[in-house]
């Protein structure tokens, strides 16, 4: 057996640009698999999925010329149901030999649990990789993930698209092979207009090179490092900083063979309209990349990358200018007609529009972020008039004519909106961060009065979803209640507001007292904490210090993150397995006591040293411990708690809890009772124990 390069390529005519990636890796996994499954040996080395818009490809340094010898072991009956009581072979064996085409004397026998039976070796040798290839290759596109296969011809087969041609070499040799009514040669093609030729492929090594000779990059990797290149370049010559998201550049990847980069401009006018309605545009509808000035403001010059290396690149220019300008020209005249109708006249149809069927229209809910709004406000030093204010106008833009044509820009357009129509900059600000996080990275909001908004909404919205019976079920979340929970969550903690959460979420439900619905407190509280999980595990939290932290339910998310803090400070000490161990001890003993444990020490029944040191160590940690509780600082607390260790580790070695003598007993309980009450005060420490 030896060693040589496989190139599997399959040509096809353009590919969805989302799908491409997805489909490239599962072609590449489905055939790694495919020879894993067969066990043949082959070296992947740093090899990736290859494609372009119009081909998938695997490409392996080196794949074993043939499988290894094949062993199977075929079990036949046990002995008490093989032989007979004279030692010769039943039916049963009989049949398994004649099916085996051998004579039952030849079998083998092997022992399992349940005893010994008979068994059929056989060594038969490895099949030529060769061989096996279509196979590998049928199954590999078989369990490729599309969706809607399409059908080209008069035949039976489909695929994402139709295919043209299959290059299978392994070596310098083709592997035959008949696959969607193409047969495998060594034959791949250029880039359709810079090099429309067959390209021919002495060996797997020559893959990369002979297609980029020809005007194509088979290498994603490849093509992203050159589109960032030129469009760099090309902001540079106009001056700017060219604005490159990463969605946008995967698309743009997935689009092109060969991209060059080509520089464009608009008329200055459209600058009035919100730059970021032609952002989306230029984005979202053509893949340009907008070009920005050094303070980050859009300027007239955008780039566009086109498959191709024009001769005339200032007709490509012209081509793309004329491409955008229909869509700036209508974001412009949106602008302007909203500008005239004002953002304050907008808010008028929003009585018209329906919310929720239970929760009333917008302009209801409107009305309960506004009252909410006012009672955060003053709690985190916000201005409750402007908040108010701000509340008021965040959704009157949902009936202006840009956010109907470019959902995305809603609180965008009503911050343009407003300050075109005088408001303060802060109110005006507050409108758009209301939405803030927008999804799962985007950063909270930044102003005070935009954080106090931005709850305030989320708050109504988790009330409301509750209360008219729409929780997520699965997959089912319509109302994104899920999201807006880890969004109202990381609000507050990454705030720093000490806000009373079970006490906001009963002023939002005083808010559907009209629509005769309302949510369960607890149920929401605990689905918002929920949602914490992940947020934490994303920071490298333990689930251990989570669940020791939420099982107190903190009134607060920001004294629960402090509490989350507090508690990873102390479980990096040397005491805290211990004492975690002991406290779990202790609630163990306390949840087995019979009767009442008396609410406090008495010192004269404390008979032991042991008891009596831990007694006189619990009340000075306690008396430490006080102030620091009381301001939180849940880090020095738990550093003092920790000096009980020898104490705590003393009394259980000498003190039995469960004295005969119910006076002492009780006595003993209730020491560990204040102990543990102390211990538990910033979080449940047991769970720290293994």
């Amino acid at each position: 057996m030896s060693m040589q390069p496989l190139l599997i390529e399959l040509g096809v005519e353009e590919l969805p640009v989302k799908a491409l990636p997805g489909l490239a890796q599962a072609f590449f996994d489905g055939v790694i698999d495919g020879l894993a499954k067969r066990g043949v040996a082959f070296e992947r080395g740093d090899a990736k999925p290859l494609s372009t818009p119009r081909r998938l490809a695997v490409l392996l340094p080196g794949v074993e010329t043939e499988q290894p010898e094949q062993h199977s072991e075929v079990f036949g009956p046990y002995l008490n149901i093989a032989l007979d009581a004279n030692g010769a072979p039943t039916k049963a064996l009989q049949g398994f030999a004649a099916k085996a085409g051998i004579d039952w004397t030849a079998l083998e026998r092997t022992t399992d649990a349940k005893g010994e039976r008979f068994v059929l070796r056989s060594v038969t040798p490895g099949a030529q990789t060769a061989s096996l290839l279509p196979e590998i290759l049928r199954e590999a596109i078989a369990a490729m993930p599309i969706p809607k296969p399409m059908r080209w011809g008069n035949h039976d087969y489909a695929f994402a698209r139709p295919v043209h041609w299959l290059v299978l070499l392994h070596g310098t040799d083709i592997v035959p092979a008949e696959l969607l009514g193409l047969s495998s040669d060594r034959f791949s093609r250029g880039h359709r207009f810079m090099a429309d030729k067959q390209v021919w492929l002495s060996t797997p090594n020559d893959y990369v090179e002979s297609l980029k000779a020809a005007n194509v990059l088979v290498d994603a990797d490849a093509r992203r490092e050159r589109i960032m290149v030129e469009v760099n370049a090309a902001a540079a010559q106009a001056g700017g900083v060219a604005r490159i998201t990463d969605d946008n550049l995967e698309q743009v990847v997935n689009l092109v063979e060969w991209p060059a980069a080509v520089l464009c401009s608009f008329e200055r006018e459209f600058l009035a309209v919100p730059q970021e309605a032609l952002i989306e545009t230029m984005e979202i509808n053509q893949k340009f990349f907008p070009v920005l000035d050094a303070g980050g403001k859009l300027t007239e010059k955008f780039i566009g990358i086109a498959n191709i290396e024009s001769r005339d690149v200032a007709e490509v220019s012209k081509g793309y200018e004329r491409v955008i300008r229909p869509r700036f020209s209508d974001a412009k005249f949106f602008f302007d007609e909203d500008l005239k109708q004002g953002l304050v006249a907008m808010g008028e149809g929003l009585k018209t529009v329906t919310y929720q069927a239970k929760l009333g229209s917008v302009a209801d809910k409107v009305q309960r972020v506004s009252a909410l709004a006012q009672v955060i406000a003053p709690q985190v030093g916000a201005d409750p008039v402007q908040a108010k204010r701000a509340a008021e106008l965040a959704k009157n833009d949902l009936q202006s004519r840009m956010v109907n044509e470019f959902p995305e820009l809603q609180g965008i357009a009503g911050r343009h909106y407003a300050v075109a129509g005088g408001e303060s900059p802060s109110v005006a600000l507050a409108i758009d961060e209301s939405y803030q996080p927008r999804f799962a990275a985007d950063d909270i909001a930044l102003s005070p009065l935009g954080k106090v908004l931005a709850i305030a909404e989320r708050l109504d919205t988790l009330a409301g979803g509750f209360a008219a019976g729409l929780k997520p079920t699965g997959n089912k979340d319509p109302f994104a209640l899920r999201r807006n929970a880890l969004g109202l969550a990381r609000s507050i903690i990454e705030s720093g507001f000490d806000l009373d959460l079970p006490a906001l979420l009963a002023t939002a439900n005083a808010g559907l007292a009209e629509r005769k619905v309302q949510a369960d407190g607890a149920e929401l509280y605990d689905f918002i904490v929920d949602r914490l999980k992940g947020y934490y595990a994303d920071k490298g939290v333990p689930a251990t210090h989570f669940n020791a932290v939420a099982e107190l339910k903190p009134a607060s998310l920001y004294d629960f993150d402090r509490r989350i803090d507090a508690i990873g400070t102390f479980a990096q000490l040397p005491e805290a397995e211990a004492l975690a161990a002991a406290n779990k001890r202790i609630r163990n003993i306390l949840r087995k006591a019979d009767g009442e444990i008396p609410g406090s020490i008495d010192p004269s029944l404390l008979r032991e040293p042991a008891e009596s040191e831990l007694a006189e160590a619990v009340v000075a940690a306690i008396d430490d411990t006080g102030t620091a509780l009381a301001h939180k600082d849940y880090v020095a607390v738990l550093g003092r708690l920790a000096r009980l260790r020898p104490q705590v580790d003393a009394f259980f070695d000498a003190v039995m809890v469960n004295a005969e003598d119910p006076a002492l007993r009780g006595n003993r309980l209730a020491l560990l009772r204040t102990l543990g009450d102390r211990l538990g005060s910033v979080a449940a420490i047991e769970h720290l124990s293994n």
